[in-house]
């Protein structure tokens, strides 16, 4: 079910504004009904100003009468309201953000990806440690400037991706290399 905006601050407003139950104000904000009794204690929720739902078109006058009346039904939120608000729980992935300090560590991190899993693509080790394409061509070709001082190094020790994220990495290169036929099977 969809919950209105701003929750508890709706769920101020009904407490002070209607003769709702504290379950079906709790089942219309996504509350425990030991929350809503808080807060219409004055323990929970002080200071938040209510707002109400009828002006904000998430339930109607009627739809509120309706659920006074009956201590049983449960409120429900308008259509309007519903198709209007979408609630997403996937955070968005920000982008990683590297300190200056650790930036003369990637070419090492791209080193030790071409040294130890070739199997690993461009896209994926862009992805992992936050480096371009053009760092990783410049290892791979040995035309980096600073080629000389480069040292392949695990990207985990250096603080650039966690061990979760580059073991969740070298698995699915692990499975993609498993599903790709061999050359033995093509010359048979």
């Amino acid at each position: 079910m969809t919950l209105p905006l701003m929750p508890k601050a709706t769920a101020v407003w009904l407490i002070e504004n209607t003769s709702l139950t504290f379950d079906q104000i709790a089942a219309f904000c996504g509350m425990h009904s030991l929350e809503v009794k808080g807060i219409a204690d004055g323990e929970v929720a002080i200071g938040i100003a209510g707002i109400n739902p009828i002006t904000g078109e998430q339930v109607s006058k009627e739809e509120i009468a309706r659920c006074e009346e009956n201590p049983k039904a449960t409120l429900l939120l308008s259509a309007h309201a519903r198709k209007h608000i979408k609630i997403t729980s996937k955070k968005k992935k920000t982008s990683h953000y590297t300190p200056i300090a650790r930036r003369q560590d990637k070419p090492d991190a791209v080193a030790w990806f071409v040294r130890y899993h070739p199997g690993v693509t461009d896209q994926q080790i862009v992805k992992i440690i936050g480096t371009t394409k053009t760092t990783i061509n410049s290892v791979k070709l040995r035309s980096h400037w600073n080629m000389t001082n480069i040292k392949p190094r695990d990207p985990v020790l250096l603080g650039l991706c966690s061990q979760t994220e580059l073991e969740s990495l070298l698995e699915k290169v692990k499975v993609s290399a498993d599903d790709q036929p061999s050359n033995e099977q093509h010359n048979s």
